[in-house]
């Protein structure tokens, strides 16, 4: 069994407590992060149809980079039913309960 650090301990107890707003901020820097884009502004009802460089490939950058920034895994089923930006949020919001 692998020890957690005392760092990675308390990194994983702010994740765990996050509110909406830490959540939905966090997602927006992923998102700012992947699609190299500062500016970008996340809102629930986006989806990959509303941001142009967001392709087959970066959809699957985007669920690695927020599987590993909140320390969480999805299965493919959970993601495939995803519609929206307020979806995911939705499905990290309760995977962190």
């Amino acid at each position: 069994m692998k020890l957690l650090s005392i760092r990675s301990y308390f990194s994983l107890s702010n994740i765990l407590n996050m509110s909406e707003k830490e959540i939905r901020e966090r997602l927006q820097e992923v998102f700012r992060e992947n699609f190299n884009d500062q500016e970008l502004l996340i809102s629930d009802s986006m989806n990959a149809d509303d941001i142009e460089e967001w392709d087959s490939l970066s959809h699957i950058t985007l669920i690695v980079s927020t599987e590993e920034a909140f320390g969480i895994r999805f299965n493919h089923s959970e993601i495939a039913k995803l519609r929206n930006i307020g979806e995911f949020k939705s499905l990290i919001s309760n995977k962190l309960k």
